[in-house]
């Protein structure tokens, strides 16, 4: 990262489904889908507030704190603002929906880690994020 790089900081979920694949959203706008998140809030209390917040607001679903599994901290080339680097503190959690797109979020799906196929996704998503998941 070079010092004129601005670093965008956030709280990302990786939440799968009973058959194992991974839930992406694609914020409206934005060409490719990534993890669900955000940054985090003045008043969130840990990571964990500001993903469940974050998952309410953009998705509808509620998340379960119990079994949160702290991934790591991963960057990348931020996918939606250019000269930016996302900096990603990603947790597995579990949800409960129903998971509907709301407020910035245009549309969500669900992929197999192993074989996302030609879905357009964020860097950080496709080369660290997913590969995780696969066994």
């Amino acid at each position: 990262m070079s010092a004129t790089t601005t670093r965008i900081e956030i709280v990302a979920a990786m939440i799968r489904d009973a058959e194992g694949r991974v839930l992406l959203v694609r914020k409206r706008g934005a060409a490719v889908f990534q993890q669900p998140g955000g940054k985090r809030d003045p008043g969130d209390a840990d990571d964990l507030h500001t993903l469940a917040r974050e998952l309410e607001e953009e998705l509808g679903c509620r998340m379960r704190r119990e079994g949160a599994r702290l991934l790591g901290s991963f960057s990348a080339p931020a996918a939606n603002e250019p000269g930016c680097e996302v900096v990603a503190v990603v947790y597995e959690v579990a949800a409960d929906g129903p998971f509907e797109a709301r407020a910035e979020i245009e549309a969500l799906c669900w992929v197999d880690p192993a074989q996302p196929g030609d879905l357009p996704i964020a860097r950080l998503s496709r080369e660290q994020l997913l590969p995780l998941l696969v066994s």
